[in-house]
């Protein structure tokens, strides 16, 4: 898991797979594993990418 979420960087658009309702989220930060986003309808989540795979999100 922590590979994919090792490319993610400020600025990119991803959906959280657990939480499709949350719609397209933007990277913020991605420090040390935990990457923090900012969801269109869950507004700003801070994430373990040890544990969760975030789905890239290439045309929001």
């Amino acid at each position: 898991m922590t590979d994919l979420n090792a490319i993610l960087a400020p600025g990119m658009y991803v959906r959280h797979p657990d939480f499709p309702d949350w719609g397209v989220g933007q990277v913020q930060s991605n420090i040390g594993g935990k990457i923090t986003v900012n969801f269109r309808e869950q507004g700003k989540v801070v994430i373990d990418g040890t544990r969760i795979a975030l789905m890239p999100v290439f045309d929001p």
